[in-house]
Formats: structure tokens, C-alpha cells, sequence
């Protein structure tokens, strides 16, 4: 039986305002009701347990913070972060599941579609009739996702798509997937590929370890003809999937919490209940310990996503705050799945629930699921610093432009040189540049999706990647 009491040693419940409150505990419940019960056998059997997609979509798991226009919920993002906490304590694959449906099927066609895309997919997507997958790792672009060699041709009014995408959620059940590849001059676009196009099979991924109740599989693409109006109009360029990529790792971030949160309350009440030595193991010093850093790690993450939360609403979360969310929250769950096994003892072994999970697979996955550990900690590093590990040059440059207000792109020259080649960018604080057709000219772009404010005299600190010469920058 799911006996799960949340912790809250801060009293943080005071924060949540009576909606989210009412948005987490009926997620909650929902677990303990349709999850719960069922996931160990699925786990076990490495099998995803479709039938739950219809039921996530019922209770408004998908696109929970996309407008009622399009299907979703019109709820804030505070509440999103509270259903991925609830969802995570229930199974990591069922969490994913839902996180790649959100942000990255929905979310790209929402912020960058058109209102047709919007109108034929979201509300699909929203109730769970459709499930999406999310293309965008390849077997040999991971970490660097700007190489990838996934493509497509235009071919009167579609275009030839061909490639292939690794480590895919929900592909081999997928009814669509946002496809990110690059067009015959380098650009990146994001593409909705459909099911029973010709030449599109999503082969899965057996023998995992790890996710073991999410369908993972790849996404693979033989002279597929798409059309035309299935490309994403409103952002292209490598910061358009990194910008969905935040919104996953907001989730997770979530997510992660919610799973650390299981162990501990596990750990407690099994230690108040075990006997050992004429007494419960919880009356022992080294147990209490253990209790403390936990609940310590625990209340210092909630404080974490909380503000992470506000920030997300404000339009103000950086690429940078996300990441390290993700990151130190990740981390902590995997400790805090360890020292509660630990506490466990033998009974850990065939233990239900995240413990067994998180404490054996969250090391092989989590760690570098939606970008390793070691990524999100440059993505922090570069924010702080506006240096980043790529080797090149520290540049600034200063727009001079006649735009004025929020605009989502704009130009800064460069005298630079080099081979126009999309996977070279400059990475600024939150900003990212991209080659337009040659190394004169720069698309610049926000990387977490928001719009940036390009106004004459704006300066970008830049570090340019390898294969960029510069030598002055200068305004235009």
C-alpha cells in the first residue's frame, strides 16, 4: 500500500496557494490510486503501462501550463513542477513520459507553431489521444547536439527528411514527434513527423536497466516526405530544442525531489516500525543521523524548485538556474536513495517503489538523462562567469540596431571568419549566436525561449567555439 506522507520541515506548504496545493494532491492521489498498485509488475516486466496515458491526459498531466484554447489546463508552471513531484514518487518512467509529452512535444508546438499545428495537435496531445516523442540525440551527438547530421531536402511542397535519433521516450508508441534537423544550408528547424509517413519506423530499445516502465526507442527516417506545413515557423536554430530542453529539466528537477522524497519517508517509517536491540532502529544515533541530512537535503531542494517555480512564472528562469536545480536535485536523490537502502538493510533488496530504482539505475541514468550532470554544471558555470568551456576566444559585442522593444531575434556583426557551419556557435550569458549564412552576421537568440529585449547598445559577452576566428567585434 502507498502510505506516502510528504515531508515539509520548513512548513513551505504555507508558500502554495490553495490551487497548487489542490493540483498536487489530487496528482497524489492519483498515483497512490492507478500507479502505485501497478508499476512494480511493469518495472519487472520492462513494460510501459499505455493505459495509463489516457487517464494522465483525463487528470490534465499533459500541457498542464498550455491555455485552454488549445486543450491545456491554463495552469502555472509552479503547478507543473508539483504534478512532475508527485508523478516522479510514483515511477521516473511514468514522469518521463509525461515530461517529454509537456515540454518537449507540446511545448515547441505551442511557443513556435503555427496556429494550424496548434489547432490539429495540442488538444490531441493534451487528452492523450496522440502521445509525442522528442528528437533530438543522435548515436553520435549527445552532449553536442549542434552536430547532428539528421537532414532534409525540399522537394516541391514537402521535404525529404533522413537520419536518425537515440534514446527516444515514448518512440515506439509515439503518434508524433517533433523532430529537430538541419535543412540544406545548416539551419536547424524543429519538424512534426507523423506516424505512417512512409519510411518512418521507431524501432524500441530492449534490456534497459534503467527506466524499465518508460517505451524508449529510436526514431529513424528513410527518405520521408513531410510537408512543408509541417516545419515549426516561429524559431529555428539550435537555441529553439535547447530552449525545450529547459522546460524539461525544470520538471525533472521536480521530478527528482519527488522520488527523494519517497526514499526518505520510506526510511522513516520503516525505521519507527523495525525492531532491533529491544528497541525501534529510529531510537539510534547513526539512524537519526541519517534522517537528518536527508530531511536537511530534502527541505533545501523544496526551497530550490519553490523559487525556481516563481522565477519560471516571472518569465525569469535561466538556463543556468534550471540546470543547477536539475543537477543538485538529481544528485541529493540519488544519496538519499542510497543511505535509505542502507537503512533497509536486506529488505532494500526486493524493495518497492523508487528506493530500489533510483539507488540502482538513477546512477546509470539520471545523471545523464536530458543532459549529464557535468553539462548542466557548465550551463551554471557559464552563467556566473559568461565564460564557457569551449576552447576559443572572450569577445564582446554591442548591437546597434533600429529595433527597439522585445524581439526574438536580431543581428550582431562580427569581423570573423571561418566555414559557415551551424554546429560553431557563440554562447553568451543566456544567449546564444548562431551563424546567418556566414561568419559576418550572427542570429541572436534566447536559449530559454523568451524573448530578447535588442535595443541600440545592448553588449554580449561571448566566448566563440573552435573552429571561429575574430578579431574585433564590432557594431553594425
Amino acid at each position: 500500500m502507498d502510505a506516502f506522507h510528504h515531508p515539509d520541515y520548513y512548513q513551505l506548504d504555507d508558500l502554495l496557494s490553495e490551487e497548487h496545493k489542490m493540483v498536487r494532491d489530487a496528482t497524489r492521489d492519483w498515483i497512490k490510486r492507478s500507479v502505485s498498485p501497478i508499476i512494480e509488475d511493469y518495472a519487472q516486466r520492462a513494460a510501459f503501462p499505455d493505459h495509463l496515458v489516457k487517464e494522465m491526459g483525463e487528470i490534465g498531466l499533459f500541457g498542464p501550463y498550455i491555455s485552454e484554447e488549445y486543450g491545456g489546463a491554463g495552469l502555472d508552471h509552479m503547478s507543473y513542477g508539483l504534478m512532475m513531484q508527485e508523478v516522479e514518487r510514483g515511477d521516473s518512467g511514468v514522469r518521463s513520459a509525461c515530461s517529454v509529452q509537456s515540454s518537449l512535444v507540446m511545448f515547441p508546438i505551442y511557443a513556435y507553431g503555427s496556429e494550424a499545428q496548434k489547432r490539429k495537435f495540442l488538444p490531441k496531445l493534451a487528452t492523450g489521444e496522440f502521445l509525442g516523442s522528442f528528437g533530438l540525440t543522435e548515436p553520435n551527438f549527445g552532449s553536442n547536439p549542434g552536430g547532428m547530421t539528421t537532414n532534409f531536402k525540399e522537394d516541391g511542397d514537402d521535404v525529404i527528411l533522413n537520419g536518425a535519433k537515440m534514446w527516444i521516450s515514448n518512440a515506439p508508441f509515439c503518434d508524433v514527434a517533433v523532430v529537430w534537423a538541419k535543412n540544406e544550408s545548416g539551419r536547424i528547424k524543429g519538424i512534426i513527423v507523423e506516424r505512417g509517413m512512409e519510411g518512418f519506423t521507431t524501432p524500441e530499445t530492449h534490456n534497459k536497466w534503467s527506466l524499465r516502465a518508460s517505451a524508449t526507442g529510436e526514431l529513424v527516417f528513410d527518405n520521408v516526405r513531410v510537408p512543408k506545413t509541417n516545419i515549426l515557423p516561429g524559431r529555428d536554430g539550435l537555441g529553439a530544442p535547447l530552449s525545450c530542453l529547459d522546460s524539461a529539466r525544470f520538471g525533472i528537477a521536480w521530478g527528482a525531489l519527488g522520488a527523494a522524497m519517497d526514499c526518505y519517508d520510506t526510511a522513516l517509517r520503516y525505521s519507527k516500525e523495525r525492531i532491533q536491540f529491544g528497541k525501534p532502529i529510529a531510537g539510534f544515533q547513526l539512524q537519526q543521523k541519517k534522517l537528518a541530512e536527508m530531511i536537511t537535503e530534502i527541505t533545501k531542494a523544496q526551497l530550490l524548485t519553490y523559487r525556481l517555480g516563481q522565477l519560471k512564472n516571472e518569465g525569469k528562469a535561466t538556463t543556468g538556474q534550471i540546470s543547477m536545480a536539475k543537477r543538485n536535485n538529481v544528485e541529493i536523490a540519488l544519496k538519499i536513495a542510497r543511505e535509505a537502502r542502507q537503512m533497509l538493510g536486506q529488505p532494500a533488496s526486493p524493495v518497492e517503489g523508487q528506493m530500489y530504482f533510483d539507488t540502482t539505475v538513477g546512477d546509470k541514468t539520471m545523471y545523464f538523462y536530458n543532459g549529464t550532470a557535468w553539462i548542466e554544471m557548465d550551463g551554471t558555470g557559464s552563467g556566473v562567469t559568461s565564460f564557457t568551456n569551449a576552447n576559443g576566444t572572450f569577445i564582446s559585442a554591442t548591437a546597434n540596431t533600429s529595433a527597439t522593444g522585445a524581439v526574438t531575434m536580431g543581428t550582431i556583426d562580427l569581423s570573423a571568419s571561418g566555414s559557415p557551419d551551424s554546429t560553431k556557435f557563440l554562447r553568451g550569458d543566456n544567449v546564444w549566436a548562431t551563424p546567418a549564412g556566414a561568419y559576418s552576421s550572427w542570429n541572436l537568440e534566447a536559449d530559454n525561449g523568451t524573448a530578447v529585449p535588442i535595443t541600440d547598445g545592448l553588449r554580449v559577452d561571448f566566448t566563440v567555439g573552435t573552429g571561429i576566428s575574430t578579431t574585433v567585434a564590432s557594431a553594425t
